[in-house]
């Protein structure tokens, strides 16, 4: 295909840029908000592919509303499709639930260390389960450590990758800190989705991160031969971070996750008793992040203003919190796995008998 210079596309982009969806601004921003939807069932549902899970009517509502926001609509039926969109988000989130539970179990409460080991480290970010598995294959029994980041956080409570022994534990906090964070990792970083930030001129880290599947940076290295058996091969990094000397601690201690929909039910009597002793008085359910700038610590700040008899149940980015913040923090299952905060949360009910 013929590579379009700048002023071809900016001329393309007044044909098809949000701005021609529709005359109404309401109509137009209903349209958007379909259009944010179906960009996460879409990331949702590669994480699924990839581990052999598809649901057609998944495709076929993306595909229908990408037909949609071209098309006229009245106001009414527009807001009535961002409402289905909001119902196939929860499919697209169950079909990744079952994908991930089927495929590497029901997440487990599990303690995370936080701190650094003596090895030399990988450091894997994103949300593709299956490439975290690949590599812990590769790397298993070669002196290298495996360090989660970020929204890669949950999979150390699913009982298919935790009996890896060398899969040690989670470095650094949010998505937003990595710009520091990543300088002081001092071995190789694999990004499997987002959130990726670009780096800065100064930044002296780019000779050891790569990228894989969906997620790239012109200048990063990107993974994508495979091996013989179908997995991708990994062997680049694994040489690398056998040159590089251990991670440098920049924290210490533990963090608890893995309190997904099957684990609290598993729980209701400790938590009616806990309600009824008046030890929990509020379930708060945050999903979201903060973000890089310091005007926009929304969660965090809101969270530290919490009581300390408020369970806060934690999805999206949000399981990223600092686990100071409350004894109560339940850091549920990562943004992929937002259902499992809706399962909760019904499970919830059940055990108050509210549903």
């Amino acid at each position: 295909m013929e590579r379009k210079n700048d002023e071809e596309f900016n001329a393309k982009a007044k044909e098809v840029g949000t701005l021609t969806y529709d005359s109404n601004e309401d109509i137009r921003g209903l349209k958007q908000y379909v259009l944010f939807g179906i960009k996460g069932m879409a990331a949702y549902a590669e994480h699924a592919f990839n581990l052999g899970f598809e649901e057609q009517e998944i495709y076929n509502f993306m595909e229908e509303s990408l037909v949609m926001i071209t098309k006229p609509i009245e106001l009414t039926d527009a807001f009535n499709w961002v409402v289905k969109t909001g119902e196939y988000g929860v499919k697209v989130m169950a079909l990744l639930d079952k994908a991930n539970t089927e495929t590497f179990g029901n997440p487990e409460i599990t303690n995370v260390k936080i701190g650094v080991g003596k090895n030399p480290g990988i450091l894997i970010s994103g949300h593709d389960l299956k490439d975290l598995e690949q590599l812990l294959i590769q790397t298993e029994g070669k002196g290298i450590d495996i360090y989660t980041h970020s929204e890669m956080l949950p999979a150390n409570a699913y009982p298919n990758l935790k009996k890896y022994k060398h899969l040690v534990g989670n470095y650094g906090n949010a998505w937003h800190r990595q710009l520091e964070e990543f300088e002081t990792f001092n071995g190789p970083i694999l990004f499997t989705t987002n959130c990726l930030v670009p780096p800065r001129k100064a930044t002296t880290y780019n000779n050891r991160v790569f990228t894989t599947g969906a997620t790239g940076m012109p200048e990063w290295k990107r993974i994508e031969k495979k091996l013989s058996n179908g997995h991708k091969d990994f062997s680049e990094i694994i040489e690398l971070a056998k040159t590089c000397p251990p991670p440098t601690e920049i924290e210490t201690g533990e963090i608890t996750i893995g309190f997904a929909h099957n684990q609290v039910l598993a729980l209701a009597d400790k938590v009616l008793d806990a309600v009824n002793s008046g030890a929990i008085k509020k379930l708060v359910v945050m999903s979201g992040c903060d973000a890089r700038q310091k005007t926009r610590e929304y969660y965090t700040e809101f969270a530290k203003q919490l009581p300390k008899d408020t369970v806060i149940l934690t999805s999206g980015c949000a399981p990223t919190l600092p686990g100071f913040l409350t004894p109560n923090l339940l850091k549920a299952v990562q943004e992929s796995f937002g259902v499992q905060t809706i399962k909760t949360v019904e499970e919830d009910m059940k055990i108050f008998e509210l549903a």
